[in-house]
């Protein structure tokens, strides 16, 4: 399975038999994402950099309610979760998307602003790659971030939702992350090639590069 980062919280995971892409987000982010299709395409919550499906072609799907999923070949849970630390009074709601991909399974945080309460974490489960809210502001700070990691201990995490030259929004950039997690320095990779093979047996960070116009 090859994983791409879109910019912001958005991904595309391109298995043998299906495309999924998370929390699409518009171009004025200043990510050129680009024509987009996908079988299932998962939004965490109905804010304008997550709920872009003007820009994808959904073949399938699109989910975005709590609930347990099938479609083709991948099982997906949508688990109710808060975009604040006080129950969405602020910022609403926000759906943890957790699903299993040729073998994998992968956790997307949507835009957490809460440590999980041990429900939360016993629904998460098992995950072999977490991809984690790391721009504080808006979602879950530097040091909670890091709880997370730690608390859910995956395979590989996968930093989003932080502040890059292109996109202009008031987000802290992944280095705090890199710094506060121990992962040190990451040169941004094209694409993340992964499989049950190649996991690593430690908890790994991998940073990767968004496209660019």
């Amino acid at each position: 399975m090859d994983i791409f980062w879109l910019g912001h919280s958005s991904f595309r995971l391109k298995g043998k038999e299906t495309a999924v892409i998370t929390d699409p987000c518009p171009p004025d982010y200043g990510y050129a994402a680009g024509s987009l299709t996908a079988d299932i395409v998962f939004v965490s919550h109905d804010h304008k950099g997550h709920n872009y499906l003007a820009g994808v072609t959904v073949n399938s799907r699109a989910l975005s309610r709590p609930g347990e999923y099938e479609v083709k070949d991948v099982t997906a849970f949508g688990l109710p979760s808060y975009h604040d630390a006080v129950q969405g009074k602020e910022r609403g709601k926000n759906l943890v998307f957790v699903f299993h991909i040729e073998g994998i399974t992968v956790c997307h945080l949507g835009d957490i602003g809460h440590v999980p309460d041990a429900k939360l974490y016993s629904d998460i489960g098992n995950v072999d790659v977490l991809f984690l809210p790391v721009g504080d502001v808006t979602t879950i700070n530097v040091a909670q971030a890091g709880e997370i990691m730690r608390r859910i201990a995956p395979k590989i995490v996968i930093p989003m939702h932080y502040k890059t030259p292109v996109f202009k929004g008031a987000l802290e950039p992944v280095d705090k992350f890199l710094k506060e997690s121990g992962a040190g320095a990451k040169e941004p990779q094209p694409k993340l090639s992964v499989n049950k093979v190649t996991l690593p047996a430690a908890t790994q960070v991998v940073v990767l590069d968004y496209p660019r116009k």
